[in-house]
């Protein structure tokens, strides 16, 4: 359900993400980059598009499983929302996002992804510290990604999911 790059109106596409940390707390997050620019990149979350009837949890679980191979997590709460606006590959991209907290002891591996735009688009997977995030001037989505785990690190979960700014690239 995304919009043409004319900035049409479109209803938001339901996306769970995936917060999901190994047994030293580090962060898995994936690799992308434009389709039509390899040297525009950037690293996110594993997750994507709630499919049919699919609830958010479902979709995180499968979106995990397919982009990442790992199966064996325990899925915890939604810890933050989001609506973000994005260019990519030709679109504009709306988003009403959901993190989900995982934890997992599997090392994950890019399988290739679910669809042919993922297998264009995404160069595979790499947990990453807290002070790593904190360190790093690469392009990390969101954008505030590395103090939330800060935070969450720290504080734990938060009692109702936080509401992150909108985001519009």
């Amino acid at each position: 359900m995304a919009g043409e790059a004319s900035g049409s109106p479109v209803e938001p596409r339901r996306a769970s993400r995936v917060v999901l940390l190994d047994p030293s707390d580090r962060i898995l997050l994936m690799h992308g980059y434009e389709p039509d620019d390899p040297s525009t990149t950037w690293w996110f979350t594993p997750g994507g598009g709630l499919e049919g009837a699919e609830t958010w949890e479902q979709a995180a679980r499968r979106e995990l499983a397919e982009e990442t191979g790992i199966t064996e997590t325990e899925l915890g709460p939604v810890l933050w929302r989001r609506t973000c606006s994005f260019p990519f590959d030709g679109r504009l991209w709306t988003q009403d996002e959901r993190y989900f907290l995982a934890r997992t002891a599997q090392p994950g591996r890019w399988t290739g992804g679910g669809t042919k735009l993922e297998q264009r688009s995404v160069t595979g997977l790499r947990w990453w510290t807290c002070e790593e995030l904190l360190a790093t001037r690469e392009t990390v989505y969101p954008t505030r990604l590395a103090g939330l785990l800060r935070t969450l690190l720290d504080e734990g979960p938060p009692r109702t999911p936080v509401l992150l700014e909108t985001e519009r690239a």
